[in-house]
Parts: C-alpha cells; sequence; structure tokens
C-alpha cells in the first residue's frame, strides 16, 4: 500500500468522531429541552450544565477534525 493511501485512509478514520459529535449534541439538547419542558424552573441550574457538555462534545469532534487535516496536509 502507498504511503498516500495509507495516509488518506488514516484521516478518513480520524474524522470518524465528527458522527460522534453530531450524535452527542443531538442526544445533549434533546434531554435538556426535554427536561427544560417538563420543569422550566429547573431549566436555569441546567443550562451551565448543559454547555459544558456541548463544549466537551463539540472538542471531541473538533480533535478529530484537527487530527484528520494534519494527517492529510503534513508531509
Amino acid at each position: 500500500m502507498e504511503a498516500d493511501a495509507a495516509k488518506l485512509i488514516g484521516a478518513g478514520l480520524a474524522a470518524l468522531p465528527l458522527a460522534g459529535a453530531a450524535i452527542g449534541l443531538g442526544l445533549i439538547f434533546s434531554a435538556f429541552l426535554s427536561g427544560a419542558f417538563r420543569n422550566p424552573s429547573a431549566s436555569a441550574q441546567n443550562q451551565p450544565t448543559m454547555l459544558l457538555a456541548f463544549a466537551l462534545t463539540e472538542f471531541t469532534g473538533l480533535l478529530g477534525f484537527v487530527i484528520a487535516m494534519l494527517l492529510i496536509y503534513t508531509q
């Protein structure tokens, strides 16, 4: 196998966390909205936790994207 082909396969595998981040973000926001609609008075207390979960999930996706780009564009 050529090195360029292996590099592209590795970049494709490194981009898989993007799909997981998208699913995770959907689950986070759907759970928050479901809880906020059931108990609106508690949504203000749960919002910082939701934002932290959003940031950590988005970081995972961005880290996978950065690694994939590094694999593609570095020598």
